[in-house]
């Protein structure tokens, strides 16, 4: 290992095992001290970061000794606090945003929504950035600093936090990406669609006085339970539309349950196309996220997705 190597050069160094940092020591040549290292069989990562690399070895033969005393050799202090852990990249990165954050914590910040539309690199883009296998959970903690510093005011964005972003950004446009507009067709007719698990819904909105067909059949026809009748006309409820509109679905795939809560994104998607300014109603009574939620699959050896057999002693 590194700290095995660097111990076999010098015998003048003392190292902390609790901080692990290297010192100088004023010892004479006859010394005996011993360098006191936690062994462990962790394998230890390098980089290429210039903030990461120990510095290069002193010369102390040029410089002046008292007389009758041998010249010291040693190495200084890394320059990073993480020089010696597994992944000093990323926690160099981490240590890095978080003092920014301590620093300019105080400055004035913007609305999530008004903040400066950036596209952060993916976590596989981060991993080839640094050359080191990161978690995701550990890369959402540096995206979460981003989008705290990202939220103070433009007008007084140190040059410091803009800097220090820059490495993070993706090299693409936000403001590219725009979604088609949709439009109400010759008939009046929005069509909306949405997705629940397996399920997948087509809706035709019209305005007219309320009335909802499903598959060619009535919504109780379609939908023998209560709550997935509810589910299926939440927008147009929560919004108190359900008699200005005429729905007219289709919907295929999975039960009742997901058919009947993809049913509810698409009257939500179509609604928006009549009426803009219905999607912060519409927001808060989730309807307009599409849910990601699905069944976890079984898994060998377990009875379910994560129950365990039962334990027998005999």
């Amino acid at each position: 290992m590194r700290v095995r190597r660097l111990l076999q050069e010098s015998r003048y160094w003392n190292v902390s095992k609790s901080a692990r940092s290297i010192t100088l020591c004023s010892c004479t040549s006859n010394c005996r001290s011993r360098a006191n290292v936690r062994q462990t069989s962790r394998q230890f990562a390098t980089t290429t970061a210039p903030q990461a690399i120990a510095a290069a070895e002193i010369d102390f033969q040029s410089q002046r000794v008292p007389d009758g005393e041998p010249p010291l050799k040693a190495r200084i202090v890394p320059a990073s606090p993480s020089y010696f852990t597994g992944k000093p990249d990323f926690t160099d990165n981490l240590l890095t945003l978080q003092a920014l954050l301590r620093k300019y914590q105080t400055y004035p910040v913007v609305e999530p929504l008004d903040a400066p539309r950036t596209a952060w690199r993916t976590l596989a883009q981060y991993r080839l950035l640094v050359g080191e296998p990161v978690k995701a959970a550990k890369y959402h903690k540096i995206v979460q600093i981003l989008h705290r510093l990202n939220q103070i005011y433009p007008s007084l964005m140190p040059d410091e936090v803009r800097k220090a972003m820059e490495p993070y950004m993706r090299a693409t446009n936000p403001h590219a990406n725009v979604a088609r507009p949709r439009t109400i067709d010759g008939f009046g007719r929005a069509v909306g669609l949405g997705r629940r698990k397996t399920s997948s819904a087509r809706v035709w909105l019209v305005e007219g006085d309320g009335e909802i067909l499903v598959n060619g059949k009535s919504l109780v026809a379609t939908f023998p339970r209560v709550h997935d009748r509810e589910s299926a006309v939440w927008a147009l409820k929560a919004t108190d539309r359900i008699d200005k509109y005429n729905v007219w679905g289709l919907v295929g795939g999975g039960g009742l349950t997901g058919q009947a809560e993809s049913l509810t994104l698409a009257v939500a998607r179509a609604l928006l196309v009549h009426e803009p300014s219905l999607k912060p109603s519409l927001r808060r009574a989730g309807c307009v996220t599409r849910n990601p939620k699905r069944v976890e699959r079984k898994k060998p050896g377990k009875l379910k997705a994560r129950k365990m057999p039962a334990w027998v002693k005999r």
